[in-house]
């Protein structure tokens, strides 16, 4: 099946057939096959009732078999009891491609989506692609024709937008007509049965007429893979993408409304990271966003340029663009001795550009033509607050002229007020001039849009490197746990592992005796450190189960029937193979390295300062495996211990280059074997450069 084609047809299609179809306004049938109409669309529409008869001036067939032409698409908007025998009427017709509004699949509960699992196997048997179910429908603005129950078609635009909320598609529809806001896809998920997020964010970075895309996600069905379709994309065009269920109650509604299984979300913005794409905190910051793209595309850079009729709001865009990553730019000499000959004594000309509150439109205009001429300005932000002297309308006027004057440098406007600046607003709106409320969603969105250009030439197409490595041993000792029935592996077996794989480890053995704990600890050499043996104890030192430092044999003796009897009294029930002996390893900087596996993205690898406090300080970062060389730099710089890590006061710096490979092997080691679910190294001990690392307690679980 090439997904790909299916949706070039969903997107094109010369003849659609809507089962379903009703006379009655008001139902879902009457309303496809009249937005159809609306919209439009010159390809051949068939509504389909066995009532048969007329509906909308258009012949009614009682079948899709009985059309007389080829079908490309069937909007299907029946009940759901009926939907399989009519996917099955859609394959033997040679349907391509099929539009399942219909509700009542796997979102509610075990018998829809063996429903829904029958539906996607009948439709895989005929070779249809399916988008849906419970979906609010398609429309394409560029055909156009709208194959939605939407009320209204957006106007014709150059953003794609992709929803997993039908509902929330039909509020973003009315905001974008009156906002004006264009379109040239309106997608709407459903359950992604079969065509996912992943398929239409490759298809939105094909089509041509789409530059910019946005999506609204609950979940990703295959992380991997949108990861891999995202870093293509994003080289092409922006996609910015909200992500709701970020609260454990956010991540349970948005599992009962699509019947999917939410991740973490920790792993959703690490993700979003590393392939290129921007995540927007909320639906509105993620189309005010939209519309400064949609109106001024991406800035060159992040300098930019304020002017303002008074102060403080001035000072609170400086701040805000600080706050975000943009500076406020320098002004050339030229620029300076210009405002300084054209405008008041009393006014400010640094940048933010303060032109007082006696400012008419023709000193906005000197202001604003100095800014945009500055080759040290990339984009501009201009406030106007209603003064006694303020003339709104005259100067939305002269930003549109402006505009229209210096077209390649992004201008967005603040016009700060209520009743006074309806009208100016609306200038600015029909001239295609973002316009804003308040300085902060200005400032944010031009922020965001210069965070994309950065990232995107920062991916590179770089390989994960390849170690050397034990496979053999790791898979051995895996199947050996297995055959024991236990899922969490031993000190000496997880020390073990991460020597397979290149890590400096701190020498372990298992001891079941004091005896045997003596002459374990005669070989590896005093002092050393005792720790209880139990997969069913993970912190040792909560039940006095480990002890370090031990000096002499009369010590280790001690200490091993010490920390059983420990280890007996605080967990009665837990199961103890002994002691392990282990070299205690010479202190250096401590750090974590760990790794959790996420149920949509695989392996999440973390790093950050390590040692008891590690839960308290959560100084850490993250990142998805497989990892590059790049990832592992980042993902260390990201921290704040990275800059004890290169030398602080006097100290030498760690082997990073040391730590780098250490994290690199694990990536390997967590991907090469999908079995080990969680692993933890804590602490790592960081050395003097090229003194190397040392992982000195390893802790390994593996999936059921």
């Amino acid at each position: 099946m090439d997904k790909q084609k299916g949706i070039e047809t969903l997107f094109r299609p010369n003849s659609i057939a809507v089962i379903g179809a009703s006379a009655t306004k008001g139902k879902l049938g009457n309303s496809v096959v009249r937005n159809l109409l609306d919209s439009g669309y010159d390809g051949r529409i068939y509504p389909v009732n066995p009532k048969g008869g007329e509906i909308l001036g258009l012949q009614v067939f009682r079948s899709v078999g009985d059309i007389p032409g080829d079908v490309d698409i069937a909007v299907i908007v029946i009940p759901a009891r009926f939907v399989l025998e009519v996917v099955e009427e859609c394959g033997e017709k040679g349907v391509e491609a099929l539009v399942v509004i219909t509700a009542g699949f796997k979102e509610v509960g075990h018998e829809g989506q063996e429903a829904e699992r029958k539906m996607v196997e009948i439709a895989k048997q005929y070779d249809m692609i399916v988008q849906g179910p419970n979906c609010l429908g398609i429309i394409n603005t560029s055909e156009p024709y709208n194959a939605s129950f939407a009320a209204g078609t957006p106007e014709k635009g150059i953003i794609a937008f992709a929803s997993q909320s039908g509902a929330l598609m039909t509020g973003i529809l009315d905001y974008s007509l009156m906002e004006k806001i264009g379109f040239s896809k309106f997608v709407s998920l459903g359950n992604k049965a079969l065509l996912d997020e992943s398929d239409f964010l490759k298809a939105f970075g094909n089509d041509p007429d789409s530059h910019f895309i946005l999506l609204y996600i609950e979940n990703v069905t295959d992380g991997k893979q949108f990861m891999e379709v995202a870093k293509e994309v994003v080289k092409k065009k922006p996609v910015f993408v909200v992500k709701s269920g970020v609260s454990e109650a956010g991540a349970r509604a948005a599992s009962s409304h699509t019947g999917s299984l939410a991740g973490s979300d920790t792993a959703y913005t690490v993700a979003f990271k590393q392939c290129g794409v921007i995540r927007a905190e909320s639906i509105s910051e993620l189309f005010d966003i939209a519309n400064v793209y949609d109106d001024m595309g991406l800035p060159a850079g992040n300098r930019v340029a304020i002017i303002t009729n008074a102060g403080g709001p001035g000072i609170i865009t400086t701040d805000a663009c600080e706050g975000m990553g943009l500076e406020v730019a320098q002004f050339s000499s030229d620029t300076i001795d210009y405002l300084k000959e054209r405008l008041p004594p009393a006014a400010a000309l640094y940048n933010p550009i303060d032109a007082l509150g006696t400012a008419q439109p023709e000193d906005y205009t000197v202001c604003m033509e100095a800014a945009l001429r500055d080759p040290n300005v990339d984009s501009l932000i201009v406030l106007l607050t209603p003064q006694a002297m303020t003339k709104e309308a005259e100067t939305a006027q002269a930003v549109v002229d402006t505009h229209q004057k210096f077209p390649e440098k992004p201008i967005v406007t603040v016009f700060m007020g209520g009743n006074s600046m309806v009208y100016p607003r609306i200038v600015l709106n029909e001239a295609g001039i973002p316009v804003f409320d308040f300085p902060e969603r200005a400032v944010n969105a031009i922020a965001e849009l210069y965070h994309y250009t950065v990232l995107r030439d920062s991916l590179k197409d770089e390989t994960p490197p390849k170690f050397d490595v034990d496979k053999d041993t790791v898979q051995k000792i895996i199947r050996e746990v297995r055959e024991d029935e236990r899922r969490v592996l031993l000190g000496h077996e997880a020390h073990a592992i991460a020597e397979a794989y290149g890590i400096p480890v701190a020498k372990i053995e298992l001891a079941t005796s004091s005896e045997e704990a003596k002459q374990i600890a005669e070989e590896l050499g005093y002092p050393v450190v005792l720790k209880i043996a139990s997969p069913d104890i993970v912190h040792k030192s909560d039940v006095g189960g480990i002890e370090i430092g031990l000096q002499t044999p009369e010590e280790v003796e001690e200490a091993f029937l010490r920390i059983v009897e420990n280890a007996r009294d605080g967990r009665p029930k837990a199961i103890i193979y002994g002691v392990d002996v282990q070299e205690m390893a010479e202190a250096g900087k401590e750090l974590i390295v760990g790794c959790s596996r996420d149920v949509q993205f695989g392996p999440l690898i973390m790093f950050g300062a390590g040692g008891v406090y590690v839960n308290f300080l959560e100084d850490v970062a993250f990142r998805l495996a497989p990892m590059t060389r790049t990832d592992a730099k980042a993902l260390i710089d990201e921290t704040k211990i990275s800059t004890l890590l290169k030398g602080v006061r006097g100290e030498p710096p760690s082997d990073v280059k040391a730590l780098e490979d250490t994290i690199l092997r694990i990536s390997q080691l967590v991907t090469d074997f999908s079995d080990i679910v969680e692993l933890d190294i804590n602490p790592v001990f960081a050395y003097e450069q090229n003194e190397g690392v040392s992982a000195v307690d390893v802790k390994i679980t593996i999936s059921g």
